[in-house]
């Protein structure tokens, strides 16, 4: 079986625990207005590779993933569009090295079709772009719901999530939401850990090289404080939820 590739990372620090191999999928079903890899919006690019490949790409560091108890990491793209891939690749490196697999994804599949790729996954970095259903459409091009769905499909299974928010000036500052937001994560089982990763504009050159305008030119990087008040607005909503469950 082969999977469409965008591209690969020996040495990610930042997609789950410890070092990591990073191996990043052709295709997205959302075209995020902050994108910083809209290359891989298209199903129909990217390198053909076999999970022998990828396999023989991971082998020369092994070391430096056990070591750090790191493993392997699939993002993208959105590596569940190529769901029976991932989850050969996550069961051949469990059955050769015993390695640590992390799913990152926006969550925009139908849950009931991931089952085989979840029950070969540890942990899920799961990306909710946003709580407010009409702005998570304007800013991805797609309804929340799917992701919603997958959301309860994790927490009812008690796999262990990430949950993780790129936070946009004037697209995520507004007080209801960042309160609903942290309200969700309040009621989610198997959450270890909430991060808000500060929006930048590093793919801007990408949308330039592709000919598209660039949906949010201008638009600078939140200061610190305003991160500091989304995390104690989306905490203050956590506690409520979970007073209540």
């Amino acid at each position: 079986m082969n999977g469409r590739i965008h591209s690969l990372e020996t040495f990610g620090t930042v997609d789950g625990p410890g070092i990591r191999f990073v191996l990043f999928m052709q295709g997205c079903a959302l075209q995020c207005q902050y994108c910083h890899n809209p290359d891989t919006w298209d199903t129909t690019k990217g390198t053909s590779m076999s999970v022998e490949e990828v396999a023989a790409e991971i082998e020369p560091y092994l070391s430096y993933y056990n070591a750090s108890g790191g493993g392997l990491t699939v993002s993208g793209g959105e590596p569940t569009l190529q769901a029976p891939f991932v989850s050969e690749l996550f069961r051949e490196v469990k059955r050769r090295w015993g390695m640590h697999t992390t799913l990152d994804t926006n969550g925009f599949c139908e849950a009931e079709r991931a089952e085989e790729l979840l029950d070969a996954t540890d942990l899920v970095l799961l990306d909710i772009k946003h709580i407010d259903p009409n702005k998570h459409l304007a800013l991805t091009a797609q309804k929340i719901d799917r992701t919603l769905k997958f959301a309860r499909r994790l927490s009812d299974s008690g796999k262990k999530m990430w949950i993780r928010l790129v936070y946009v000036p004037g697209i995520h500052n507004d007080e209801r939401d960042l309160i609903a937001y942290g309200e969700l994560l309040g009621t989610l089982h198997g959450v270890e850990k909430f991060e808000i990763l500060p929006y930048h504009q590093m793919g801007v050159y990408k949308w330039e090289q592709l000919g598209k305008a660039y949906p949010l030119a201008g638009v600078p990087s939140p200061a610190d404080e305003e991160i500091a008040r989304a995390y104690r607005l989306i905490e203050q909503g956590r506690q409520a939820a979970a007073k209540t469950i």
